[in-house]
């Protein structure tokens, strides 16, 4: 199945603003990966996948993220982020996401980011804690396997 909002496991609303617009008139492509992080950190949390920091443990940190623009976003509009983990990784995940668009009714942008589990004391990337695994496979059972 392919990636819409019904496949992603968590989903977080978003308003554009007057000000995200750019000269262009149109939301400025930076924010869609602001919109990104919006639902990552909702999954994080709904995972206890807690953002980590110095003395914090292990946490998550982004890899590497990208975006494909679809359709361009205006003002006004309520947006609909949604993400799910495609893949598993002895160290990382792979995190997918859909921006929907209600004024659109369609989606805009679709993305991506490699999320590594990551020792913040010993500054060096660890295994994926098993807690971790354990709540993505409840949440999404298709990755109970991987």
């Amino acid at each position: 199945m392919g990636l819409s909002l019904e496949t992603c496991a968590v989903v977080a609303d978003e308003l554009v603003r007057w000000g995200d617009l750019d000269a262009f008139g149109h939301v400025n492509n930076t924010l869609y990966f602001r919109y990104f992080e919006t639902v990552r950190i909702a999954y994080f949390e709904r995972i206890g996948f807690r953002a980590g920091g110095a003395g914090a443990g292990i946490g998550p940190i982004l890899a590497s993220t990208a975006c494909r623009f679809r359709r361009p976003l205006g003002y006004p509009d309520r947006l609909r982020v949604g993400a799910r983990v495609s893949t598993l990784g002895e160290d990382r995940l792979t995190m997918e996401y859909v921006v929907y668009s209600e004024a659109l009714a369609d989606v805009a942008a679709t993305g991506e980011g490699v999320i590594v589990s990551y020792d913040y004391d010993a500054g060096r990337k660890c295994p994926l804690p098993a807690p971790v695994r354990e709540a993505i496979a409840r949440l999404e059972p298709s990755l109970a396997g991987g």
